[in-house]
Parts: C-alpha cells; sequence; structure tokens
C-alpha cells in the first residue's frame, strides 16, 4: 500500500514538472502580477551588450529579449554553457521577481540550426 502511494506521488510529481511549458518574455510580462513567484520556462535571445558575467561570484546578469522586443533583466548563478553569447536563443527556467527580474536555476543554450534553405536565385547542388 505505501510503495503505491509512493510511486502515486512520485508520478504525479513528475507530471507537473513535465506539463511546465514555455511563455515568451512579451507572455510573461502580460500575466503582470500573477506572474511573481511562479516556476516557468522562459524562452527568448540574449540581448546585444546586456552580458554581465562575474565568473569569481558565480553569476551572470543579462537581459532576455522576446520576439517583440520586450527585454527582462535575468540572473542566473552556476555554470554558464559555453554556446552562451550575445543573440542566442536561450531557455531559462526559475521566476520573476517582484523586482522585474528573472530568477534563474537552469540555463540551457539552444543549438543553432546547421540546415540554412538556399536562396531563391541560387541553384541546389543538385543543379535544380
Amino acid at each position: 500500500m505505501i510503495v503505491a502511494i509512493a510511486l502515486g506521488y512520485l508520478g504525479f510529481t513528475a507530471f507537473q514538472g513535465a506539463s511546465m511549458y514555455y511563455l515568451t518574455v512579451d507572455e510573461l510580462l502580460a500575466r503582470g502580477d500573477t506572474a511573481y513567484g511562479e516556476q516557468v520556462r522562459l524562452m527568448g535571445r540574449v540581448a546585444d551588450g546586456s552580458v554581465d558575467n562575474n565568473p569569481s561570484a558565480s553569476t551572470l546578469r543579462f537581459a532576455v529579449t522576446g520576439e517583440d522586443g520586450a527585454s527582462l533583466p535575468a540572473l542566473y548563478s552556476g555554470m554558464v554553457p559555453d554556446a552562451f553569447r550575445e543573440d542566442a536563443e536561450i531557455v531559462l527556467e526559475g521566476t520573476l521577481t517582484p523586482a522585474g527580474t528573472f530568477q534563474a536555476d537552469s540555463l540551457l543554450v539552444k543549438c543553432p540550426s546547421k540546415y540554412e534553405a538556399a536562396p531563391e536565385d541560387q541553384p541546389s547542388e543538385d543543379g535544380s
């Protein structure tokens, strides 16, 4: 009986974490005060000229921009991925503080696509 309850609890907590979806910066800001303290995944780009990395304190400050140009300051403490740089597409997991800063618990850098469409005026490699 106890094992069944424990397995049910583990399944429930795993489902809760899996049900967390991505928000854009614009969507998070549109939530207003209701967004404070809510654990979310935030997707955006690192704003140009915003990176302030302090390796001795293991803190990284930067701004995340959304598709519509909205910007949000972010703070992350931890290992910074090698691919992290300005204009990189990132996913943060954390909470928005009442001060308006996104406090990130995790930082992922999305890999850019290695495949690009051939320009319209150039034939593809197969000659078509």
